[in-house]
């Protein structure tokens, strides 16, 4: 069974979430390392893994940044990864799936499906096969105990509770030897 490698160069790991329930606050992370073993063009029969270093986390703003890192979010001193290990896949259309797995945050393991599309095969500049996908999904941030917020004068809170995930990534065949 071949393993493909996720290219953290040509991949991209994002989210946004609700900021004053008006507008979204968008943020990635540059940190993670993540495998398909299987034939990617089959990804029904397929394993994937993925491993996020939640230090790793932008959201074009230091502060932020920081408290997201803080014991009132991620607590990434104590949690300092996000994990993903699928536990079911499903074809859905041509090229499309439903890739359900185990999610873990803060210690907290819940199963999400994200929304795979195989965006196909090719082959870089230096002759070595490439394969990319895209996916999307949803959590709700406080069934992995992520629960701090801040009441608005005007009614509702600063930060709202659906966190929308986006992956674009590339892969290559893992080097033997």
């Amino acid at each position: 069974m071949t393993v493909w490698n996720i290219d953290a160069s040509h991949t991209n790991v994002g989210f946004s979430v609700k900021h004053m329930m008006i507008s979204k606050v968008k943020g990635s992370f540059s940190g993670f390392t993540g495998a398909i073993e299987g034939d990617p063009e089959n990804l029904e029969t397929a394993n994937v893994s993925f491993t996020v270093d939640m230090n790793t986390i932008h959201t074009s703003n230091e502060d932020r940044d920081n408290h997201l890192r803080s014991a009132d979010f991620f607590d990434t001193e104590t949690f300092p990864e996000m994990t993903f290990v699928s536990t079911k896949i499903e074809k859905t259309d041509d090229d499309e799936y439903d890739l359900t797995g185990d999610l873990t945050i803060k210690g907290v393991t819940k199963q999400v499906t994200f929304e795979v599309e195989y965006e196909g095969k090719g082959v870089n500049p230096w002759g070595q096969e490439v394969v990319a996908f895209s996916a999307e999904g949803k959590i709700d941030r406080k069934e992995f105990g992520l629960t701090w917020n801040q009441a608005l004068e005007t009614g509702g809170f600063l930060v709202g509770d659906t966190i929308k995930i986006s992956i674009e990534l590339e892969a290559n065949p893992a080097q033997e030897g």
